[in-house]
């Protein structure tokens, strides 16, 4: 339910300077962030996308080092900038107490700048997790060795993790999904386009040169890769597609233990279960269970030598960043160069800036929270929060394809949605994280390890229902349908081109208020979100009528989407973007909704020679401001829940009878659709 959303350019006094002298507000609308991004050459109608922010594009090439650039690029810098101060100041501190906060992160980020000694080691620190998977005789062996990546490195064979059951929120539950695969999608295994065809023959080539660098001579590598690439392209032909495992219902498949052992014979679960430390597991949530039948028989047709391979290419994969520069660059050149397109590698510091925050994240938060997030951040953030679930309300009221019984259950959902913004109350305790200046593989391997307990420790406890799933300093939101809520980070607060005041309504409302809460809010109403009640659990409370109705919009969504071309001859997957697709389009309507209740629509105020119509539906654009490149945007469309940003601004948009009269829109233009095509769904 995670939505790709990051933007602005952090702004220390946003909260508490809200207006300016008539010279400074001259200056400001000299550069008004929305008009000076506008690129005339382009017809609104036509792509809105390119006209709000085409001039930006132009003056701002992508660089060298980065898969895209815009306004996620931009925040991205700033927050790297302030993270790398609490990093630098952590590790200049010689005497810190082992165990506190700033001696974790100032030795964590320490061990990762140390390029000399990580060149040193190559990939010594390894050898003895490499030597026990040698030592494999047989399927338990498999299992065990699986385990323990799955804890430290990545998901080997399957997707296995504890989490809300889905038709019993209050508990938590074992669940196992598909997975195992090292290429982004199935579809990267049995696409027959040119592109495809070349990656496929440079991960075999990738997984040649991982295993010399395990030791392996040029023959004995050349062989483990190509017998690699015919394992996991069985793993993916008996793989769901993407976007046949988007309905939690026909994904739910819950059993006794003893049922998942009779279904696979060949696969001891408790060998695995004791092996990550859950203890007396009675059932378990299978995703895909052709999938596990499927893998079952692969432990016997494979063997035990190609599947060492497997585990030593996966151990080793996803580690490969925190290694030598040999062993990095290899991993570099295939998943950033081949796969996204990038040219140079991120200086060291912000590569090792971005591990230590996504593996200390809960430690920096707090730093800062109380250094960098401005004052009153999440009484702004409630406000606007709530300015959009009245609206929804009103929506849903004066539906006219949702019968009054489920309008009813549709109200109290969206009554008892929580929200949770800004900060957390409270933080995880991370003092029994062993983190030292010894090894940074070593580091990030501890880190995962104990993510990977934290989540185990779950099961068979209550489930915390004000657990955060991401941090202050993280510039996304989440929509969770167990717990009906919606988690807003208090950075979602700021805005660009507003360093010394406070961005107008209209953009705080298209911006914060429509990309933001009302697309997570609308998430719980999506084609995933409806299925669960207002007490998270996965139930069937809409009657078929309305269920007909819906799906009957849903259809025209997708199928819109389906028209869009993302690059080449490459077009959106309207059905695996479906989700994220109706919460843009929920989102930008209630933004709108919203906005219309503000003093600076009700007054029709100009800033920069733009109206509040204007300027909200160029704020949404900025919201969308990304420029990326052909690799990165064909790899999004074959494995990931969202379109490309242009299709985020142009989809939604092109639905908008108000948009349409803003921007003088006609028949003709590249965006017109008859107003039968228009979809309506909130």
């Amino acid at each position: 339910m995670k939505r790709t959303f990051i933007f602005s350019t952090l702004i220390a006094t946003a909260m508490i300077i809200t207006s300016c002298n008539n010279n400074s507000k001259k200056q400001k609308e000299a550069v008004d962030p929305l008009a000076s991004h506008i690129d005339s050459t382009v017809k609104p109608g036509d792509d809105f996308f390119l006209y709000a922010s085409g001039k930006w594009f132009k003056e701002n090439p992508i660089p060298a080092s980065e898969q895209s650039n815009g306004i996620w690029q931009l925040i991205q810098d700033t927050v790297n900038a302030q993270i790398r101060q609490i990093c630098e100041s952590s590790a200049a501190l010689k005497d810190e107490k082992k165990g506190s906060n700033k001696q974790k992160i100032g030795d964590f980020f320490s061990s990762g700048m140390d390029s000399a000694a990580i060149n040193k080691k190559g990939i010594s620190d390894l050898e003895t997790d490499l030597d026990k998977i040698d030592a494999i005789k047989d399927i338990s062996g498999i299992l065990q060795s699986a385990a323990y990546i799955h804890g430290v490195s990545s998901s080997p064979l399957f997707t296995f993790y504890v989490a809300q059951d889905d038709k019993n929120s209050n508990k938590n539950a074992m669940f196992l999904q598909q997975g195992g695969l090292s290429l982004p999608d199935r579809n990267y295994y049995f696409d027959n386009d040119a592109k495809a065809k070349v990656i496929r023959e440079k991960f075999i080539a990738y997984a040649g040169n991982m295993f010399k660098i395990m030791g392996y001579d040029a023959a004995k590598a050349k062989t483990a890769s190509e017998k690699l690439m015919v394992l996991e392209t069985a793993i993916a032909k008996t793989s769901r597609k993407s976007e046949d495992t988007r309905d939690p219902l026909l994904n739910y498949n819950k059993m006794p233990f003893g049922q998942l052992s009779k279904i696979t014979p060949n696969i001891d679960w408790k060998v695995f279960t004791d092996a990550v430390g859950l203890k007396n597991v009675d059932t378990v949530i299978v995703g895909q269970p052709e999938f596990l039948k499927a893998l079952n028989g692969y432990l016997k047709t494979y063997t035990i030598e190609e599947w060492k391979n497997y585990l030593k290419f996966q151990l080793i994969n996803r580690l490969a960043r925190y290694m030598d520069d040999n062993t990095y660059q290899e991993y570099f050149s295939f998943y950033y160069s081949t796969i996204r397109g990038v040219k140079e590698q991120k200086p060291r510091w912000k590569r090792v800036v971005e591990q230590t925050d996504g593996s200390l994240g809960e430690l920096i938060g707090q730093v800062y929270v109380s250094d960098y997030l401005p004052k009153g951040t999440k009484e702004k953030l409630l406000e606007i929060g709530n300015a959009i679930k009245t609206v929804f309300g009103e929506r849903i009221k004066n539906l006219d394809w949702m019968s009054e019984a489920t309008k009813k259950k549709a109200l109290t959902k969206l009554s008892t949605v929580i929200m949770k913004v800004g900060f957390p109350d409270k933080w995880k305790d991370l003092s029994n994280m062993n983190i030292d200046r010894n090894s940074y593989v070593k580091n990030v391997m501890s880190a995962n390890k104990w993510e990977f307990d934290y989540m185990i420790a779950k099961f068979g406890k209550p489930v915390d229902r004000t657990e955060w799933g991401m941090q202050p300093q993280t510039y996304n939101a989440y929509y969770n349908p167990s717990n009906n809520e919606i988690c807003v980070p208090g950075c979602n607060i700021i805005v660009p081109g507003y360093e010394r005041e406070m961005a107008d309504d209209a953009i705080l409302y298209s911006v914060i208020g429509g990309s933001t809460f009302a697309h997570e809010i609308t998430h719980g109403f999506d084609d995933q979100g409806c299925k669960y009640n207002q007490f998270g659990n996965l139930e069937n409370w809409w009657t078929d009528a309305d269920v007909k109705n819906f799906t009957a919009r849903t259809k025209m969504i997708v199928t819109q989407f389906n028209e869009y071309i993302a690059v080449d001859s490459l077009h959106v997957n309207g059905s695996l973007t479906q989700g994220e697709n109706i919460a843009d389009l929920g989102g930008v309507v209630m933004g709108y909704e919203a906005f219309k209740k503000t003093e600076q629509y009700k007054k029709k105020q100009m800033i920069a020679n733009l109206s509040p119509d204007q300027r909200f539906f160029l704020g949404y654009a900025l919201a969308w401001m990304v420029n990326e490149r052909p690799e990165m945007t064909a790899n999004q469309v074959k494995s990931n829940v969202h379109s490309p940003a242009k299709f985020r601004v142009l989809g939604p948009l092109a639905n908008m009878p108000e948009f349409y009269t803003t921007f003088n829109v006609k028949k003709g233009d590249k965006m017109w659709r008859d107003e039968a095509m228009r979809i309506k769904i909130w």
